[in-house]
């Protein structure tokens, strides 16, 4: 009983992280500071990269990938498409910075509490946390590492990148390493309620 609602909480945290982490992108991405997909929906961009990190994912570290990385997947995809039709941003470029602001915390916040389910992580997210328990390195660290090696191959490929892609490589790892940890504890202590 006890692991079936233990399941049922990794669950729901899994899906409500997966729709927090799309809604926060979208923020942050439709805010208009930078972020190029090259000619594709953000949604379908999100997949094909996904599909390529986590060929790398399966090589490096099976114990990563699980059932819920395909569900996060879908989902997230999924949202990230139906967010980006309705929401609405301000004219004023301030107002927008501060939208892409918080976006970016937003998506880290819930990228970090689907990790924490641990049903399996988004492909992304299985390589940061397999280089970091294999290594022993912080997340925010192998997160930051790896945004910037993507900003670079990114504009190496002809992409663009403006200040919205400095803001996520400076702050979403220390933001998905926090939110992770937090969730964690939440599930640990559900656990324990429900002995």
């Amino acid at each position: 009983m006890m692991e079936k609602r233990l399941l049922i909480y990794k669950t729901a945290l899994l899906i409500i992280g997966s729709i927090v982490a799309a809604y926060g992108i979208m923020l942050a991405m439709g805010a208009g500071f930078g972020g190029a997909t090259f000619g594709m929906s953000l949604g379908m961009a999100s997949f094909i990269v996904a599909a390529a990190m986590l060929i790398i994912s399966l090589f490096y570290d099976r114990r990563q990938i699980n059932a819920g990385t395909i569900v996060y997947q879908i989902i997230y995809s999924f949202f990230v498409d139906v967010f980006a039709k309705i929401n609405v941003y301000p004219e004023q470029a301030w107002l927008r910075l501060a939208v892409m602001c918080v976006g970016i915390i937003i998506f880290a916040a819930g990228t970090g509490a689907y990790a924490a389910a641990d049903l399996g992580k988004g492909s992304y997210e299985a390589l940061t946390f397999s280089l970091a328990e294999k290594n022993n390195w912080p997340v925010k660290t192998v997160r930051t590492a790896l945004d910037a090696l993507l900003v670079v191959s990114g504009v190496l490929l002809g992409g663009k990148f403006g200040i919205c892609t400095v803001f996520t490589v400076l702050c979403s790892g220390l933001v998905i390493q926090r939110s992770a940890e937090f969730c964690s504890l939440m599930l640990a202590k559900a656990a324990h309620r429900t002995d």
